[in-house]
C-alpha cells in the first residue's frame, strides 16, 4: 500500500479535483482513502457555505452554496449512481433489463424523483447545519461518512456485472475496509459519541437497506449502487447530526 498513489487514486475516482500522479491499480485497494477523498470534498462544501453565511446570506443560500461546491467537487459522480439506480431498480422488471436501464445515461422518472429528494433533502439539511453554525464540521463528517460506507457495500456484495466500473475495482480487502470505517467513524465522533452514535446507526440502516434491494434486485452491487450509497449515508449522516 503506498499512501501517495492510494491518495492518488481515491482523489482521481471520487473526485473532480486536480489530481495528478500514479493511481493504485485496482482501485479497490485504496479504498481506505475513499474518506479522505470525502474529507477534500467537505472541506470544499464546507468552506462555501461558511464564507457565504459570512456575508450575510440566509442559511438556505449558505446550505445551497456548500451543495454547489460538492457536486462541482464530485462532478455529480454520485448524483448519477443514484439516478441510475432508481430508474434500474423500479424501471426493469427482471435483472437483465434493470441493468440495462442502468447502464443508459437517458434518465427517467425514478432517477429524477431520487434526484430532486436527494438534493432537497441535502439542502435542507445543510440550510440546517448553517443554521446552527455548523456548516463546515458537518459537511466534512457526512462527505467522509458516506465514503466509507462504498468499500463495505463492495466486500458485501459481489459485483452484479462481469465487466463495468465496479468488477474493474476490484474487492476491498479487510484492513482496507476497516480503516475506511475507521475514519468515518473519527469524522462522527468529532461531535459526541451520542450523535455519532445516531448517525453510525441512521447510515448503516440506510446502506444495509440498500444492499438488500441492490441483492434482490441485481444480485449484487455496480458502481451506480456504490453511488447510491454514497448518497442515502450522507443524508442519514446529516439528518442525524443536525438533530436536536
Amino acid at each position: 500500500m503506498s499512501l501517495k498513489s492510494d491518495l492518488v487514486s481515491a482523489g482521481m475516482l471520487l473526485t473532480r479535483l486536480p489530481v495528478r500522479g500514479t493511481p493504485t491499480d485496482p482501485a479497490a485497494r485504496a479504498a481506505w482513502a475513499w474518506p479522505l477523498a470525502g474529507l477534500a470534498v467537505g472541506l470544499i462544501a464546507g468552506l462555501a457555505g461558511l464564507i457565504v453565511g459570512s456575508l450575510g446570506f440566509a442559511p438556505g443560500v449558505a446550505g445551497g452554496a456548500a451543495l454547489i461546491a460538492m457536486i462541482l467537487a464530485t462532478g455529480a459522480l454520485h448524483e448519477d449512481g443514484l439516478a441510475d439506480v432508481a430508474d434500474g431498480f423500479w424501471g426493469g422488471f427482471d435483472r437483465a433489463r434493470r441493468l440495462e436501464i442502468m447502464r443508459d445515461s437517458r434518465i427517467g422518472a425514478y432517477g429524477v424523483i431520487a434526484l430532486i429528494l436527494s438534493l432537497g433533502l441535502r439542502w435542507l439539511l445543510l440550510a440546517e447545519a448553517a443554521a446552527q453554525g455548523a456548516i463546515l464540521g458537518l459537511a466534512v463528517a457526512a462527505a467522509m461518512a458516506g465514503r466509507a460506507a462504498m468499500p463495505v457495500l463492495m466486500r458485501w456484495l459481489p459485483p452484479a456485472r462481469a465487466d463495468g466500473l465496479s468488477q474493474g475495482a476490484g474487492v476491498p480487502g479487510a484492513r482496507g475496509t476497516g480503516i475506511a470505517l475507521g475514519l468515518g467513524a473519527l469524522a462522527l465522533l468529532l461531535h459526541g459519541p451520542a450523535a455519532a452514535l445516531l448517525a453510525a446507526a441512521l447510515a448503516g440502516a440506510a446502506v444495509l437497506g440498500l444492499g438488500l434491494i441492490a441483492r434482490a434486485k441485481i444480485g449484487g452491487q455496480t458502481g451506480d449502487v456504490l453511488g447510491a450509497g454514497q448518497q442515502v449515508a450522507e443524508i442519514a449522516v446529516l439528518a442525524a447530526l443536525t438533530a436536536g
